[in-house]
């Protein structure tokens, strides 16, 4: 690419290199874990986010934003002083600490908290923030990412937590996924804490057992066995936690139904199938007893989306976190909700084949004979531009032939052709890209018919 410095000054930017421009040596690569969005990459963003709020808006839910950059107590309060290491952080001129979003759960806390007394509930937001976090770049997992956020307040019911877990589902449905091609595990974290205490796990080791559980998609069962023992679970046990693969609600029932923590949870579950059936959702969602999620904040149903095929990173992952807002600061409110990356699904998409196609640049390209056909031309070209076309020109009055090419290029639908025949008639020449077809017609029909 050719570029010119402010003194005239022209050079080539080799793609990756350093090149210097005003003697300031400059890189063509962006920072590490941080994307360019090149055209093309642009589109199936805007892809995705057009989806997103599609369907967002289908379920009720409304758009809200907030700041990129927060207080850092605020993400403190919620994760522990051990999140600073993972945030882009830093004093600002008024000498405050703050750092980028690393995610938007206590923004979405702290705007709520502000108006909660005013808000109808249930509140049902959404929102696409970008979020930052000092992580090593991997793939699906990147330094900074755009993630869908759809979250309900105050509400309880299981019906709300159908909804949410429709509403992901219904997300990438509408990117043309099926159910060959994703699964939507779903488990209970106030379930699983109970079973594991009845297996004889004691409730201080809760924490460490989750922890390997929530691996256990991406290690071997050897792993999380290994895992649990140096946690201090005993080798009986541990190897009881194993089983809760092989397991459905009827066996936790038959095992555990006796213990009030246990049948109640069993009884949500229970409901949520029936719903999540009648929704016509069965064929998307799965039992996974094992499905913890790896915060701790979860206070009920959890789930997580996943590739059947095994090739990405979990693509969703969400559940029921009733005493999160209040633990941030905020009210005491109920709350369920899930976040979605854009880095998996894009990734997905493109292994499906469900990138659509660019978008043609152009709805029309207008070509004129010679120069002297310019204004004329020009006129065609604003005229059609103020009722809604996409319409280009070329700048330079080159060859028919030539212009032609461009239009080509630039994926114009049709090509409306200006001579010195048509300017003394007040007509042009239609051109179908597509059929090749030519019609002659007065300019004033071609402006009447160009919406």
């Amino acid at each position: 690419m050719e570029c010119a410095c402010p003194a005239g000054r022209r050079f080539l930017l080799p793609v990756g290199q350093a090149v210097s421009y005003i003697g300031v040596l400059m890189t063509t690569s962006s920072l590490p874990g941080f994307r360019d969005f090149y055209p093309a990459d642009l589109a199936l963003r805007t892809h995705i986010f057009r989806t997103w709020r599609t369907v967002a808006r289908r379920y009720g839910f409304v758009e809200y934003d907030g700041p990129p950059l927060e207080s850092l107590d605020l993400y403190t309060r919620k994760s522990g002083e051990e999140i600073v290491g993972q945030l882009y952080g830093f004093t600002d001129q008024g000498g405050r600490e703050v750092a980028l979003r690393p995610e938007m759960t206590p923004t979405f806390a702290r705007m709520v908290a502000a108006r909660a007394g005013g808000l109808p509930k249930p509140i049902k937001w959404f929102s696409i923030p970008q979020l930052f976090r000092y992580e090593r770049p991997q793939k699906g997992r990147l330094r900074e990412h755009f993630q869908l956020n759809v979250d309900i307040v105050g509400e309880t019911s299981v019906a709300s937590d159908v909804e949410v877990v429709a509403a992901a589902i219904d997300m990438l449905r509408a990117l043309g996924l099926g159910s060959a091609d994703f699964v939507a595990r779903y488990s209970d974290r106030t379930l699983i804490s109970a079973v594991l205490q009845e297996m004889g796990v004691p409730e201080a080791l809760l924490p460490a057992a989750f922890a390997a559980l929530d691996k256990a998609d991406r290690e071997s069962e050897q792993w999380v066995f290994d895992r649990l023992v140096e946690a201090g679970v005993g080798e009986l046990e541990a190897k009881r936690v194993l089983a809760l693969a092989d397991m459905d609600l009827a066996d936790l029932s038959d095992q555990f139904g006796a213990v009030a923590a246990v049948e109640e949870s069993l009884s949500r579950l229970r409901q949520f199938r029936e719903q999540a059936e009648a929704a016509g959702l069965a064929e998307f969602v799965e039992l996974d007893l094992r499905l913890v999620r790896g915060l701790a904040y979860y206070t009920g149903l959890v789930f997580e989306i996943w590739d059947r095929r095994g090739k990405f990173r979990a693509i969703c992952g969400g559940g029921r976190y009733d005493d999160l807002l209040e633990a941030v600061g905020g009210p005491a409110l109920p709350a369920l909700g899930f976040g979605m990356g854009d880095v998996v699904l894009g990734e997905l998409l493109r292994d499906r084949d469900l990138v659509p196609d660019d978008e043609a640049t152009l709805d029309d390209f207008v070509i004129h004979v010679s120069e002297a056909e310019l204004p004329a031309a020009l006129r065609i070209v604003h005229s059609l531009r103020a009722r809604g076309r996409r319409v280009g020109f070329d700048y330079r009055s080159r060859s028919v032939g030539r212009q032609f090419k461009v239009a080509n290029q630039s994926g114009a639908e049709r090509v409306i052709v200006v001579g010195p025949e048509e300017v003394e008639r007040d007509e042009c020449v239609v051109r179908s890209m597509g059929t090749g077809d030519e019609v002659r017609m007065d300019v004033a029909d071609l402006f009447s018919g160009a919406g």
